[in-house]
């Protein structure tokens, strides 16, 4: 099936949701999570994928730690920005990726289905000045020292456009003692249209009964409902993907992707008997283009203070 007709499909499940939800059982709020990404606080640099915030409100019938049975009866409204850039903001090396900004507002639901755990829906990712974003990394730069968003890249930058994009997980939990592994699947079709094969592995029981939503850039997951527990739990994970095509990348402009797109990522959970979780990750970004230099590491982090 063609990218645009997973878009169109995504789009009119999306539309069927409240009618096909009606007669369940009533929504609540269950929770929320966020999970903020830089470059700077993995290998300290300022570069590529350098920024991303990812959040999600998430409404459904009373959590019990497992996810319903019924498509649409638990969702979850996913906002993410992101901003890429080029290696130097104001004399990018030749070849270097465009600058872009990108803001993605979607609808998903997540359903067990055959023992799996299913998470289907739609983004509207907004890219271009349009989001504001090159305006908003200057005034952070400019008021910390940093370098701001030179004009040539700003007038260089990925362009004003509205992508449906269409996205789908699939994915088994395996417990393994105080353990468990987590094979999945994923496919995009849109800004981005790719298809995606790894695993997660956590180690630690705080994260038990919770429901995770992983992140575009880096891939780790991050809580949104449930989970109270005090304790730890310890997470790695690696997946590879085919990317078909990219806005970010366009190959209008020259850009050749990269045969794969891998990902390598680490973290730790925390949370305090008071309520408090904290969340600190690493994740190694392969190159995406053929011209980019080298690979990046960046981090990622959530705190939650409960007052």
């Amino acid at each position: 099936m063609r990218p645009i007709a997973l878009v169109s499909l995504a789009l009119a499940f999306l539309l069927a949701l409240p009618t096909a939800a009606a007669a369940a059982e009533p929504r609540v709020k269950l929770g929320y999570g966020r999970l903020v990404t830089n470059d700077y606080i993995g290998d300290g640099h300022d570069r590529w994928r350098t920024g991303s915030v990812a959040t999600s409100r998430v409404w459904g019938p009373e959590w019990d730690g497992a996810l319903p049975d019924g498509i649409g009866q638990l969702l979850e409204l996913r906002v993410n920005a992101q901003i890429i850039a080029p290696q130097d903001l104001n004399a990018p090396a030749p070849g270097d990726r465009p600058y872009a900004g990108s803001i993605a507002v979607g609808l998903h639901t997540h359903y067990a289905a055959l023992g799996n755990e299913v998470s289907l829906g739609g983004d509207l990712v907004f890219t271009g000045p349009q989001t504001g974003l090159d305006g908003f990394q200057s005034f952070i730069h400019d008021n910390f020292n940093g370098q701001g968003v030179g004009a040539g890249v700003r007038g260089a930058q990925i362009g004003n456009h509205v992508y449906p994009t269409a996205v789908a997980e699939v994915g088994r939990t395996i417990l393994l003692g105080g353990a468990a592994l987590r094979p999945f699947a994923e496919a995009r079709a849109g800004a981005e249209t790719l298809m995606r094969i790894g695993a997660d592995f956590t180690f630690g029981g705080v994260l038990t009964g919770a429901l995770l939503v992983r992140d575009p850039v880096t891939g780790q997951r991050y809580r949104t409902a449930g989970s109270n527990l005090p304790g730890y739990a310890f997470v790695v994970g690696a997946d590879t993907a085919y990317v078909e095509d990219s806005a970010y990348l366009p190959s209008s402009r020259g850009y050749s992707l990269s045969d794969s797109r891998n990902r390598v990522r680490a973290g730790v959970h925390y949370g305090a008997d008071a309520g408090h979780r904290a969340f600190y990750g690493l994740t190694w970004l392969d190159r995406e283009f053929k011209g980019q230099k080298e690979s990046q590491i960046v981090g990622s982090v959530r705190l939650h203070i409960k007052f």
